[in-house]
């Protein structure tokens, strides 16, 4: 089939990528540029700075010719050089960890102590826990462990193994001891507020470095054996549904998420596999059938009521789809270096993105520490969020082995939290370098009228097929079509059947995007029990083609094709039911279940912005330039008097600087209004702390129906302080805020409040720019202790202004403001260098703090 060049391809995986070349011009396929003289400009640079770097390089070598001296002297000077540079990258890599610990020092230290076995059973982590009652329980049953591997290993994996191969006929398990070093859980945790509420999430850190002793016959006299193996990776357990009955518990299903390690220590014949040339390919052959049966899409399933379907347990849709723009990376690091490391170069940067088992390659770009890409665009099915991990790594192309520039890790939960995240990302394992994505959350929906066909390669639905089992199979494809042509009786053509039943395998594709099943042996009623997922670009014009066929002849034994319009059309885009096969038996069936659902981009839910109160008016100025005096008798004095501790802070007063940088309104200019005086609402006061801690791009408009709950308007007193630490790092170029606590926040019910802290940098507004702490519950003197950074220049750092409100986490109403407190920080009247920790003073838009 001829592939349209400007069409995306899919990868394997059920993940698709868009990749689209620039024109090409002439015959000779040169690519047509416009120089602008800045480009020419830079090309000169460039040329004599090699230029200059050859001169004093050689030049050394051309005077110690001229002057007679021995090539000796040429050779050391390299030497020292060579040995000074390296000394000195030593010396930077040292410093920069340093550095890096001692601005992440808590979480160096706790990440190493996660790693320790051997820690107090009191100490404790705030994600990660131990279960040292879990570990002793593995110990006491580890030998009925052994017990039920035995069985299970001669039961059902010896007929398999047979099966497999005709060489394999005699294969039989002679030992099964599993030792008596049991399995350990190093660390789990517990997911309960990213979760249904019908569901509990576990994720279990397993480690097994054991003394396991099993050998096997091959034939005899070749035997073979295991003696002793490590194995290292993090299961997930699901506990779903919960159910008001016993067993409590609907079913269990367990998976890991990514690929775990394995070490085998092989005996008997097996040792050569303990070579190098061997133990990679043997090690990742059993791995690949560990992921066939417990990765991710993978899982395993044990049902305890029958209520729950087992399919659905083992194949659940997924959670959503994740589109990845890769956009541009800076300041890589040079990895092509001539003369010996003496004359840097550039690099020749290209990524490598990965979840799970899906992975994709971008091109390279040639002699580039900055390179930027173009319709670089993939798109990954995503199972598990939290959980699974977008990887990227950035390499260095060269002719023999790739470099090593750097890598991100990214939660996907991150993802599907903000809907959009559209920033650069740091490398690691590096010494400098970050790169820039975006990032989409695609939901999966069942509305036709959501859906939205594009010309640019990205998918507009998602199909999930779940391949349950066919019956009545032909043995191979001469029995029915020999038995058509030559229309023998059915007594006669069951006498011709051949005796031996096929392995059968299963082919879906759909357009040139080919998946297959795992091989079903000595079957003609075959069972496979396995998830697949495709993109489909148009509905109306692709379709899913099933072929059943031979796993060593590759003849097919039976087809199905189903186009995707009429999913589209039936009740829920789901059908279930056995499918009648052509060009196969009479009565042969295969049993599936697809689903399409439609895809679109869920946007982050922008906070609702409203007008501020109207200004007041300034006080005319006293005959003289002068300001009035205050009213005699009151004996009040101004915020910034009333609290000296405070006078020094950064305050920002509320006037028209910020009309350009609102993030939006709900009324235009034309239709503002006041709003209506209540005898519940304190109305907005010029002379309160509102004027000097918040800003108008926070503040509602009361007549609009945003008010505050009953709580807050009956509020006697202050609206409390918060705690912050605010620094730059000069060497890092971060502008680092720590959110230490709260106190005297405003009680919002009779346990207190559930209050977290979001943080804008203004005037970054938008929700992919917003950041916010973790929720404390039922306290108004909160500890949240968590930092968080600002990629900005330290002189760029100094226009900013930091908007900061705090919040409480339980909604009143529907219309009702979430805010208790708030207040805005101009930075250019801190030492951001040496750095600023105190308390700020709480205000609320609209209502004053009453004595």
């Amino acid at each position: 089939m001829a592939m349209n060049p400007g069409r995306p391809v899919d990868a394997p995986g059920g993940s698709s990528t868009r990749n689209l070349s620039p024109p090409v011009d002439g015959l000779g396929g040169s690519i047509t540029r416009n120089l602008s003289p800045s480009a020419v400009n830079q090309m000169l640079m460039e040329f004599m700075m090699y230029a200059g770097r050859a001169f004093v390089v050689f030049y050394p070598v051309y005077l110690t010719g001229y002057l007679g001296l021995s090539i000796s002297w040429v050779l050391l000077c390299m030497m020292m050089v060579t040995w000074w540079k390296k000394n000195r990258q030593w010396k930077d890599v040292r410093i920069g960890t340093a550095i890096d610990f001692a601005d992440n020092e808590a979480h160096e230290i706790n990440r190493e102590l996660t790693k320790s076995l051997s820690m107090a059973t009191w100490v404790k982590f705030p994600d990660v826990e131990k279960v040292d009652w879990i570990n002793k329980v593995l110990e006491q049953a580890w030998p009925f462990f052994s017990m039920f591997m035995e069985k299970l290993l001669k039961e059902k994996i010896q007929p398999a193994v047979r099966l497999s191969n005709s060489a394999l006929k005699a294969f039989t398990f002679t030992k099964v001891h599993f030792g008596h070093k049991p399995l350990k859980i190093t660390g789990m945790r517990a997911y309960t507020h990213e979760v249904d509420k019908r569901e509990v999430v576990l994720d279990m850190n397993i480690c097994y470095d054991g003394d396991a002793d099993i050998d096997a016959e091959i034939k005899p006299p070749i035997v073979a054996g295991v003696k002793g193996l490590q194995f290292k990776g993090m299961m997930r357990v699901i506990l779903e549904p919960l159910i008001g009955q016993a067993p409590l518990v609907g079913g269990v299903t367990f998976f890991f998420i990514r690929r775990p390690t394995l070490q085998i220590n092989w005996t008997g014949m097996t040792n050569l596999l303990d070579s190098p040339a061997f133990s990679s390919l043997s090690e990742e052959t059993i791995m690949d059938i560990i992921s066939s049966m417990m990765v991710l899409p993978n899982r395993m399933c044990i049902p305890l009521i029958d209520q729950v379907k087992v399919d659905q347990m083992r194949f659940p849709l997924p959670r959503g789809v994740v589109r990845v723009h890769l956009v541009e990376a800076r300041n890589l690091v040079p990895k092509d270096t001539y003369m010996m490391g003496m004359v840097k170069g550039k690099s020749d940067p290209y990524a490598v993105l990965r979840v799970g088992n899906s992975q994709f390659k971008t091109k390279t770009i040639k002699e580039n520490l900055n390179p930027r890409w173009t319709n670089e665009v993939y798109e990954f099915v995503v199972h598990e969020a939290p959980g699974q991990e977008l990887d990227l790594e950035l390499f260095d192309e060269d002719t023999d082995k790739d470099d090593f520039l750097g890598r991100h890790i990214l939660d996907l939960g991150d993802v599907k939290k903000e809907k959009e995240l559209d920033k650069w990302f740091p490398l690691t394992d590096t010494q400098s370098g970050e790169v820039h994505m975006r990032l989409q959350w695609l939901a999966l929906h069942t509305d036709q009228s959501l859906l939205n066909e594009t010309t640019d390669g990205c998918a507009c639905a998602m199909l999930a097929v779940y391949l349950d089992n066919a019956s009545d199979l032909p043995k191979d494809n001469s029995e029915f079509t020999h038995n058509q042509k030559q229309g023998k009786h059915s007594k006669e053509a069951k006498l011709t059947k051949r005796v031996v039943e096929p392995n059968t395998l299963v082919e879906m594709s759909i357009r040139d995007h080919v998946q297959k099943s795992k091989v079903a042996y000595a079957s003609n009623n075959p069972v496979w029990e396995e998830g697949f997922t495709f993109f489909v670009h148009s509905i109306k014009n692709e379709q899913l083609t099933v072929e059943v066929k031979e796993h060593e002849k590759k003849n097919v034994l039976g087809v199905l094709t189903i186009p995707l319009s009429r999913l589209f059309n039936v009740s829920n885009m789901t059908l279930e039911q056995p499918f009648l096969l052509e060009r196969s038996g009479a009565t042969s069936q295969i049993k599936l279940k697809a689903t399409l659902r439609v895809l679109t981009i869920e946007k982050p839910e922008a906070e609702p912005i409203l007008d501020p109160p109207p200004q007041p008016k300034p006080a005319q100025s006293a005959p003289g330039g002068k300001p009035p005096a205050p009213p005699s008798g009151s004996g009040t004095p101004s915020a910034a008097a009333a609290t000296p501790s405070r006078a020094a802070l950064p305050v920002s007063p509320l006037n028209g600087e910020y009309d350009g940088q609102r993030r939006g309104s709900f009324l235009g200019a034309s239709g503002r209004r006041t709003a209506p005086d209540t005898p519940m609402m304190r109305r907005y006061d010029s002379h309160s702390l509102l004027s000097d801690n918040s800003i108008a791009s926070s503040r509602f408009d009361l007549s609009e129906g945003a008010s505050y709950p009953k709580e807050v308007l009956n509020h006697q007193g202050t609206f409390g302080e918060i705690h912050l630490t605010v620094r730059y790092t000069t060497l890092r170029k971060r502008l680092v805020v720590l959110v230490n606590s709260c106190r005297d926040l405003i009680p919002c019910n009779e346990n207190g409040t559930d209050s977290y802290v979001r943080l804008y940098l203004l005037p970054d507004q938008s929700w992919r720019h917003r950041m916010r702490t973790q929720v404390k519950k039922r306290n108004i003197n909160p500890t949240f202790n968590e930092k968080f950074e600002f990629n900005v220049s330290q002189e760029e750092a100094l226009t900013r202004k930091l908007d900061i409100a705090v919040k409480n986490n339980r909604m009143f109403h529907s219309r009702e403001r979430k805010e208790i407190g708030m207040v805005l920080i101009d930075l250019a009247n801190l030492d951001l260098i040496k750095g600023v920790t105190d308390w700020f003073e709480l205000s609320l838009p609209g209502l004053k703090k009453s004595n």
